[in-house]
């Protein structure tokens, strides 16, 4: 595996863990997410940050096989850009639902 993609891996991986710490710090509570404004700032930054490292690994390796991985760097754009249409529902079901699906992922090609 290059060098490069190597870092991205672990930086995504490094990512995930402030996550799951953020969950934890809210008991995996959206009302406890949704009234901590730090929380979810948080929350949008480690996203940028993984669809950032996404683009990157795509751009070495297009046939990475990462779902969804078009629309994990179109949430870093919005996120980047249009940040006035982010929710915290929206942020919630990401971290409930996608992001442990690009946990499986990772594990994986860290494996390959």
């Amino acid at each position: 595996m290059q060098l490069k993609l190597l870092k991205y891996i672990l930086d995504i991986e490094s990512v995930i863990e402030e996550i799951e710490a953020i969950k934890r710090k809210t008991k995996n509570d959206f009302n406890n997410f949704s009234n901590d404004i730090i929380l979810q700032r948080a929350i949008e930054r480690d996203l940028e940050i993984i669809g950032e490292a996404i683009r990157k690994i795509v751009e070495i390796n297009p046939n990475t096989q990462i779902t969804s991985a078009k629309n994990i760097i179109g949430l870093r754009n919005i996120i980047s850009h249009a940040y006035d249409s982010v929710e915290p529902e929206m942020l919630w079901s990401i971290i409930q639902k996608n992001i442990p699906v690009l946990a499986n992922e990772i594990q994986n090609l860290k494996k390959a």
